[in-house]
């Protein structure tokens, strides 16, 4: 219930807050090889396709609004940038308790990314009766192809964030990140995975600000020595993040969906006035990039990503970020390599110089990792 939730919120605030005025963990001396890691084998005739995305970023943030349209209820949820995977649960708890009522059980889903899938199983949760509208299902969808380590990241400009979004992203942020934790597990594809950021500078910001809240979503936090890691860097910190198996979990939530009496019916829109044609009265807009036109929503910025996909490599169990935007993350499907934040392009072909720059940049890093 209510009172139970923010019962809940204010035990979390105290422990993120607890965790984040604590002092950066300190290690006792180890030897590099008790790490495990594994390099990744990382050459061109490993590569078994280019993934290239386009974020739906907004530099106010995220909309998640009520409004009202002719006959219908439209709840908006849709902008998430580089976060669309990380705030799904949470953005879709917040626009559910702004539109969903027991009065009216029947109310529709725009959109069959992780944004509106998550937003349609949180209404069934609640007692109501869901259809979901998409142009594109899993495997093709944006979410599909998103590395999706729990993390919001390229969410908002900082020079943008008001009061009043502020207070909705951290709450956004907290939902979220309670839910992914409790789905971690192989069926939907979560799991704890070890971070590892490399750097030429001390790093003083990864993943968040000293005394940041947020870093109490991201445990075992520490520094690594130079001679307790095998990594090419002068500078190393560990922490630990959730990783999600994005095909695996946009499949497990479609079933799901499906199992809780859910309907998917394939359809785009080519303008609100169909949207008033639908049965539901209530209708929940998780359209992401697509809101740009079908809302005229002119804040809207696509932000291309690209990353290089290789084999699959099994004894690979950790992430890796480094310097000039290089990441790994690995999939069952295969090993990510990234990546690009291509503010403003919106072009889907792969670009050959950024796929060059990714495979050189990871083929230096990982050949110089010592045994």
């Amino acid at each position: 219930d209510a009172m139970h939730t923010r019962r809940q919120f204010t035990a979390l605030s105290a422990a993120l807050l607890a965790s984040a005025c604590a002092p950066l963990a300190t290690r006792s001396s180890r030897h590099r090889d008790q790490l495990g890691l594994v390099p990744v084998r990382v050459s061109a005739d490993r590569i078994i396709r280019t993934d290239v995305g386009l974020r739906p970023y907004r530099r106010s943030g995220f909309v998640v609004s009520r409004e009202a349209r002719g006959s219908k209820t439209l709840i908006h949820n849709y902008g998430h940038g580089g976060g669309g995977v990380t705030l799904s649960w949470g953005t879709a708890m917040l626009a559910a308790d702004l539109g969903y009522s027991s009065d009216s059980r029947a109310c529709a889903v725009l959109g069959c990314g992780a944004v509106g899938l998550a937003t349609a199983r949180v209404l069934q949760e609640r007692g109501a009766k869901v259809r979901i509208y998409a142009r594109d299902l899993p495997p093709h969808t944006t979410s599909n192809v998103a590395g999706a380590q729990w993390w919001p990241v390229a969410v908002f400009g900082r020079d943008q964030q008001t009061p009043a979004f502020e207070q909705q992203y951290h709450a956004a942020t907290r939902l979220a990140f309670e839910r992914f934790r409790d789905l971690a597990g192989p069926h939907h594809g979560v799991r704890w995975r070890s971070n590892f950021v490399l750097s030429r500078a001390p790093i003083r910001v990864m993943p968040a600000a000293p005394g940041s809240p947020m870093l109490g979503y991201a445990p075992d936090l520490y520094d690594l020595a130079p001679e307790e890691h095998p990594f090419p860097a002068r500078y190393v910190r560990h922490y630990r993040t959730l990783l999600v198996d994005s095909p695996l979990y946009l499949r497990a939530l479609m079933d799901d969906f499906r199992q809780a009496g859910g309907e998917i019916v394939v359809r785009d829109f080519a303008d609100v006035a169909q949207i008033n044609t639908l049965p539901e009265s209530t209708v929940f807009n998780c359209t992401g990039l697509g809101a740009a036109a079908l809302f005229d929503d002119d804040g809207m910025t696509p932000v291309r990503g690209q990353l290089l996909v290789l084999q699959p490599q099994a004894d690979v169990n950790y992430c890796l970020l480094a310097d000039r935007g290089l990441h790994m993350y690995p999939r069952s499907d295969g090993i990510l390599l990234g990546g690009t934040h291509d503010y403003g392009a919106s072009s889907l072909e792969p670009d050959r110089a950024a796929s060059a720059r990714i495979l050189a940049g990871h083929q230096a890093l990982f050949a110089g990792m010592r045994a």
